[in-house]
């Protein structure tokens, strides 16, 4: 995405960050004014390294969205992030999150070791921020895990609980009391926001019609209302790139 004022741009994580890294991503906004835009859920979630010209630096942990959320980029401000996949959050990332639905905290200033000086350059901030990564990830990572996540990303979350459970060999009431407590939503709602994450690629194309197990038309477009706000088609037209998760895609 790259207009007059507002840019972005993401890169991928270095191997040794596959399982729990999506990507690094960055977006600033050179305009005087405000950029307003909408926050779909992603099933992500999003450390966030935010500067602007008054020389504010604030590093934030943002939680998972489970509904659309009006918000804006500021004038003349920067931010560098990167977007978690779930299985960081337990291995890398020592902080609790499942209270976060729809919100987030401020971290320390200096968390992960990074200031304002790293501003400067992009790839240098991916590159610092991956070394401290990798030197973060606990070992003896539990199989089934992972797999239900690999499982989940793959299959863009079509699968339902009871065909997760049995090819990870984990009940789905021990999964769900894990996704609760640890996450603080149900493996199903998490299916449901990756699932409509993944129809955002078909949507931007003008693709109106359900193409991942949705039930019928009916159910794609309750869906994708309860999750962006608008119709299908109201937001295939991104009106003002107000919808930044779906401008990002390429």
């Amino acid at each position: 995405m790259q207009t007059n004022e507002i840019a972005f741009r993401t890169i991928k994580p270095p191997f040794g960050l596959n399982d729990f890294v999506e990507s690094f991503w960055m977006i600033s906004n050179v305009s005087g004014n405000e950029h307003q835009i909408v926050v779909l859920p992603d099933g992500r979630f999003d450390i966030i390294f935010s500067f602007n010209d008054k020389d504010f630096f604030q590093p934030t942990l943002k939680g998972l969205d489970i509904e659309p959320k009006q918000t804006a980029i500021p004038a003349k401000s920067c931010m560098y992030a990167v977007s978690l996949k779930m299985l960081a959050i337990e291995y890398l990332l020592d902080e609790k999150v499942a209270s976060l639905l729809n919100g987030g905290f401020n971290l320390a200033n200096d968390f992960w070791g990074i200031s304002k000086h790293d501003f400067t350059d992009f790839n240098s901030f991916c590159e610092k921020v991956a070394d401290k990564m990798i030197s973060l990830i606990k070992p003896n990572i539990d199989k089934r895990k992972k797999q239900l996540f690999d499982l989940i990303y793959l299959s863009n979350g079509t699968l339902t609980v009871k065909e997760l459970s049995e090819k990870v060999f984990w009940s789905p009431r021990q999964i769900n009391r894990y996704f609760t407590q640890t996450f603080g939503i149900s493996l199903k709602s998490y299916c449901n926001i990756f699932r409509f994450r993944s129809s955002l690629t078909h949507i931007k194309k003008g693709k109106l019609f359900p193409e991942l197990n949705f039930t019928d038309q009916t159910h794609f477009i309750k869906e994708v209302k309860k999750m962006s706000g608008v119709t299908p088609k109201e937001l295939s037209k991104n009106t003002n790139d107000r919808f930044i998760l779906l401008s990002a895609i390429s």
